[in-house]
């Protein structure tokens, strides 16, 4: 193994463990918050405001997607999906007066924020999937030379 693979794989697992940071730690905390108070609480909007976790996952993943050759297209659309449908989320609140609470919770404007919420972190979701896809692919043993 050279240390250029070594290093391929570094970037892969850092950024895969970035990715699915912001997705589990909410659930985590829920488990916790069960524990404790016996009410299972669930922060939403965690994946959100974790986006630097995923920006930098994604980056380092995108680097080691594009050093394996392996899975690039699909992991920098899905970082790109994730940015574009957050950036979303934050233009659909402030348009529809859902973060200056101008408008009630609920309606239309509410179901379309959290549509757009759901997007981003599925797109993450699928992006740490590629993740570990990439991780699989960098882990396999090499195939044995037909002669």
């Amino acid at each position: 193994m050279t240390n250029q693979d070594k290093f391929t794989k570094a970037l892969a697992i850092v950024g895969t463990v970035l990715l699915w940071l912001p997705l589990l730690a909410p659930l985590l905390l829920g488990l916790y918050s069960l524990a404790q108070d016996g009410i299972y609480r669930l922060d939403y909007l965690m994946p959100a405001e974790l986006f630097a976790l995923v920006l930098a996952g994604g980056a380092l993943l995108v680097w080691a997607a594009r050093r394996a050759h392996a899975y690039f297209g699909q992991v920098a659309i899905g970082l790109l999906v994730a940015a574009l449908a957050l950036v979303a989320v934050q233009v659909t609140a402030e348009i529809t007066g859902l973060a200056s609470g101008a408008t009630e919770v609920g309606g239309w404007q509410w179901a379309l924020t959290l549509g757009l919420l759901a997007l981003y972190i599925l797109a993450v979701a699928a992006t740490a999937v590629y993740g570990l896809l990439l991780l699989r692919r960098l882990f396999q043993p090499p195939l044995p030379q037909m002669r």
